[in-house]
């Protein structure tokens, strides 16, 4: 009886060990489902958020505001998840996380949905253009009209001032409906991050954990690729497309005035938005506890085993109701614990940092190309989803293979994307190298003789040779002079007659353009603004070079940071953890970067554009070497700053795993013995097994 006893109990453990191998090399088919989900999740809310960041510029012209105001626009974002963060961080965790993330889906959807309406309760699109009157006919046009001596004082022409015949349009608070649609997006997006991370890092085992995560947050970058893309794509189409004729548009999409049909990719990226929130109402709450995250006396194989068997259900982690007064109880307790940690802290403090930098150079950057570089919106748009974002997705994912294949503990992972960073910084600095000169503006950058770099004191837009015209110094309608210069409008060029129609409209007899070897006056202009020269379009390649380098290099260590976070924390304060980081990055980074780096960019605007009813618009033209002097040189001292924490937080690092290693040596006999007690318990445990399997009253007692 003993030898069957025996032989069974040598069945068994064959059985068990395979078992157990087959369940350690497998992935739980709900976690390859809800890992699909979230990864579509997370490329959901990419794709609205990067297309917000593509639209910049076009709802600033659209709504006539600057980028201060846009910048508090894109903060809304930030603000909605600062409503609910914790909340949802901590209490979240403990409720069903799969389908909490699926109303925050919903709500994302409807948030973006919102942003899009005021396209259709707004008026059409008005251009402030001078051939505006010639469009059906080829009837000379004279620009420069004559003026009596009381209006070259005024210095302005009374027919843009407000009069009877000015009707405020609504659109000077259709941006409100932006702003609140952009923080409904915000409460949706929520609970995606931190009950998604940490749902897989609950039911991942510890060695896949890192490379889902990876591929994760890979997916998520490829969001902004096609974000960026669809940017670049209706920044092609007129804003008004189906309602107006485009033969009567007289501006291309490279001009300051041009506005794209920013609306059209809302509508598509709300609809995709609310598909990703399907798959999550058809996942469990919970799933089966993987065998390296058991706590138990019982061997991992043992623990497996019973967990697994059918008669032995209640092996499962244990789905108690939710108590929201014990949650509420524990809170402040967890609260201080997690915030008593000076790791983390220091880990806060840099990311905080870093995030400024991040968001505030990805939210302009798009613009800094327009304006840098003489680039088109849409060509902005394509470049940053065709190069430069995949560039930060391969980084993101070469950077969690990288900490799998090496298998970087604590330290490893810290070292890794500090370095990554410092290298990316030094990289980041031959930006400053690659500038382009200012746009020859007549009376802005170039006095109209052609002296370049006029000072602040001397620019104006009057000059002898439009004295006696009656123009406006308030529109912004520039036409490109044969000799190079830019005009601000055809009345200022000194232009007295014009030919053709439409886009192809000429305006003749310019008394302002001259040029060697002509007398003043012969010469034309034609609509748009003159291109920039060709060292500018020499230089743009290489920073777009430089640029692919450096992101992804800084990307590299994107993966092991975040890892870090998670191994930092207590597994029972994982969520409360990735909650707080995302709210102290929303709040000190999200929310305060695009509005600081937008006033800054805002001293740096040469031109205003202004409204039909008086009040300043958008900016029409900017100072490029400031705007390059104050872009980078934000995004590269925040940088700096945050080396100096990173320094600081290597220290603490250090000195903790200095500490647990002196206890592991102290504690070294106290090991040795828990451990001949664990080899006993083992036994214990397989007497308890076949005891249960053997039972032939067991289905009774279950």
């Amino acid at each position: 009886m003993k030898k069957k006893d025996s032989s069974a109990t040598g069945s068994w453990k064959l059985d068990n060990n395979q078992m157990s191998s087959a369940v350690k090399n497998s992935c739980h088919p709900d976690l390859k489902m809800f890992l699909a989900a979230l990864s579509f999740a997370y490329f959901a809310k990419a794709l609205s958020g990067s297309y917000m960041k593509s639209t910049i510029t076009q709802l600033e012209r659209r709504f006539d505001i600057s980028s201060y105001l846009i910048g508090i626009i894109d903060g809304s974002f930030e603000v909605g998840n600062l409503l609910v963060i914790v909340f949802v961080s901590y209490f979240g965790a403990k409720l069903h996380r799969p389908k909490i993330i699926a109303i925050g889906c919903i709500l994302m959807s409807f948030g973006t949905f919102l942003i899009a309406m005021p396209h259709f309760i707004i008026g059409r699109y008005k251009i402030e253009t001078s051939v505006r009157s010639s469009l059906n006919s080829t009837n000379s046009l004279s620009p420069c009209q004559v003026s009596s001596p009381e209006s070259i004082r005024a210095g302005d022409r009374p027919s843009i001032l407000p009069s009877k015949g000015c009707v405020r349009e609504s659109s000077v608070s259709m941006w409100i409906y932006v702003f609140l649609g952009n923080v409904l997006r915000g409460i949706g997006e929520t609970p995606v991050q931190p009950l998604g991370i940490s749902y897989i890092d609950d039911y991942a085992q510890s060695e896949n954990a890192a490379l889902y995560i990876g591929c994760v947050q890979t997916i998520s970058i490829i969001g902004p690729v096609f974000g960026y893309l669809l940017g670049s794509l209706c920044a092609k189409i007129y804003v008004d497309i189906g309602y107006v004729d485009m033969e009567t548009v007289t501006i291309t999409p490279g001009d300051a005035r041009w506005v794209g049909a920013w609306w059209l990719g809302y509508l598509i990226t709300g609809t995709i938005t609310l598909m990703s929130a399907v798959p999550f109402w058809f996942l469990a709450k919970s799933l089966p506890i993987p065998v390296d995250k058991h706590d138990t006396s019982c061997t991992p194989e043992q623990t497996r085993f019973i967990k697994d068997s059918p008669t032995m259900e209640h092996k499962f982690r244990p789905e108690e109701p939710a108590n929201l007064h014990q949650m509420v109880k524990e809170f402040l307790p967890a609260l201080k614990s997690l915030l008593g940690n000076p790791v983390y802290i220091i880990y806060l403090c840099v990311t905080i940092i870093q995030f400024n930098s991040l968001i505030g150079m990805v939210t302009y950057k798009p613009k800094y190309i327009e304006q840098h570089y003489g680039q088109s919106a849409s060509k902005a748009n394509f470049l940053m989803g065709t190069i430069n974002i995949p560039a930060v997705a391969l980084g993101m994912f070469s950077g969690g293979v990288i900490m799998k294949k090496y298998k970087l503990g604590i330290m490893g992972a810290a070292k890794f994307a500090f370095g990554t960073s410092l290298l990316g910084y030094f990289l980041s600095l031959f930006f400053f190298a690659m500038g382009c000169d200012n746009s020859n503006v007549a009376g802005i950058t170039v006095s109209y003789t052609g002296v370049d770099n006029l000072p602040h004191q001397e620019r104006s837009l009057f000059s002898d040779c439009n004295s006696e015209c009656l123009c406006s110094g308030r529109e912004w309608d520039p036409v490109c002079g044969e000799n190079g210069i830019t005009y601000v409008s055809p009345c200022l060029a000194g232009c007295t007659s014009s030919s053709g129609s439409g886009r192809n409209t000429v305006f003749d007899n310019c008394r302002c353009v001259t040029a060697a070897n002509t007398q003043p006056g012969n010469l034309t202009v034609s609509l748009g603004q003159c291109p920039r020269g060709d060292s500018c379009e020499k230089i743009f390649p290489y920073f777009l070079a430089l640029s692919v380098l450096s992101s992804f290099i800084i990307s590299l260590g994107g993966t092991p940071g975040y890892v870090l976070l998670i191994r930092l924390i207590k597994p029972e304060l994982k969520s409360l953890a990735l909650g707080i980081h995302t709210l102290a990055t929303r709040t000190l980074a999200g929310i305060p970067a695009p509005i600081y780096f937008g006033a800054v960019i805002d001293t740096t605007c040469l031109k205003w554009g202004y409204k039909l009813c008086g009040g300043r618009g958008s900016c029409r033209i900017y100072n490029t070497a400031a705007y390059r002097i104050v872009y980078l040189g934000l995004v590269l001292g925040l940088r700096t700053v945050s080396f100096f924490f990173c320094i600081f937080g290597f220290a603490i690092l250090k000195r903790h795993i200095k500490r647990e290693e002196k206890c592991a040596l102290t504690n070294g006999n106290a090991e040795m013995e828990s451990l001949r007690k664990e080899e006993d318990s083992s036994t214990h445990c397989e007497q308890f097994v076949l005891a249960l399997d053997c039972s032939p009253d067991r289905e009774t007692r279950l």
